[in-house]
């Protein structure tokens, strides 16, 4: 891909991204209108609404997924799971709340796709924090990541009970020794 076509894709993913926390349901013209690309490079790069609303999701599983090995690399594993697992609630969050840019089936293939890539992160953190001996043998990173659903369903904003119920969560998986 050239590099003026890799930055046109870039700023509509950035600016989708963007459009789509806002809320409410931005056209794909108000999209290319922002990132400054004309309707025909929009719809070459993505052809539908729900196209554009899974690459920008899927971005942002990419970009979790590989920020683990600089969290271990910076934190102790435990804070490293923390920091990583808010940042999952908030995908989990902004991917349901894509609401009608996904259809059920567009929800349910990109959860199966980034399955796999999540599960082997999450993997990663807790058995860091298995080798030091901060986290249990017997943590299941599966089990983990079905703890997680009930944390992005916390209500966000005033009120919301994510950050506690993390901390349990996370409490329960440190070893005392």
């Amino acid at each position: 891909m050239r590099s003026d076509a890799r930055e046109n894709r870039n700023r509509i993913l950035e600016v989708a991204r963007e459009a789509f926390a806002e809320g409410g349901e931005p056209s794909m013209n108000q999209i290319a209108q922002r990132a400054g690309v004309g309707p025909g490079t929009l719809y070459r790069n993505y052809p539908s609404r729900e196209a554009l609303a899974m690459a920008v999701y899927q971005q942002e599983i990419e970009r979790l997924v590989d920020s683990v090995s600089g969290l271990l690399a910076e934190l102790e594993p435990v804070e490293a799971l923390r920091r990583w697992t808010t940042a999952l609630v908030s995908a989990m969050r902004k991917k349901h709340g894509l609401g009608d840019a996904l259809s059920p089936g567009a929800h349910q293939s990109i959860t199966e796709q980034s399955y796999g890539p999540v599960v082997a992160a999450i993997t990663e953190l807790p058995s860091a924090g298995q080798a030091d001996g901060t986290i249990r043998a017997d943590a299941d990173p599966r089990d983990f990541l079905q703890f997680t659903g009930a944390l992005w369903r916390a209500a966000p904003g005033k009120g919301d009970r994510s950050q506690a119920m993390l901390g349990l969560l996370l409490d329960g998986l440190q070893s005392h020794r």
